[in-house]
């Protein structure tokens, strides 16, 4: 079992950065496939990042070049460095793990979301 804590999120202005963390509890970490998703209001929830256990790294097209996924499994936290903000990143950001399933299919575990806001 893992229990999932997101932080980080808020309001900034167009052009601004904000980092978001998930803590991980529970045993592990680092045997967990990692991802970032986000729901806009009206909106289905959508891949943003994920990084596996082994290191790989995969971004959803609209937040390549902007955003940068990392880990720490010292600390069991999981980052997501989020800079050029746009009014269209608003949304409830979500962490999320799973043992098996990768990138867009990871479902095991979520955190209860951050909301980040982006002001034009």
């Amino acid at each position: 079992q893992v229990q999932l804590v997101e932080s980080g999120g808020g309001l900034v202005q167009a052009g601004g950065s904000l980092r978001l963390s998930c803590v991980a509890s529970g045993r592990s970490f680092s045997t967990y496939n990692m991802g970032w998703f986000r729901q806009a209001p009206g909106k289905e929830r959508e891949f943003v990042a994920t990084m596996g256990r082994s290191g790989s790294i995969y971004y959803a097209e609209s937040v390549k070049g902007r955003f940068t996924i990392s880990r720490d499994n010292r600390k069991n936290t999981m980052y997501l460095q989020m800079n050029s903000l746009k009014p269209e990143d608003t949304a409830v950001y979500y962490c999320a793990a799973d043992l098996y399933r990768t990138a867009h299919a990871i479902d095991d575990y979520w955190g209860q979301g951050t909301q980040v806001t982006v002001s034009s």
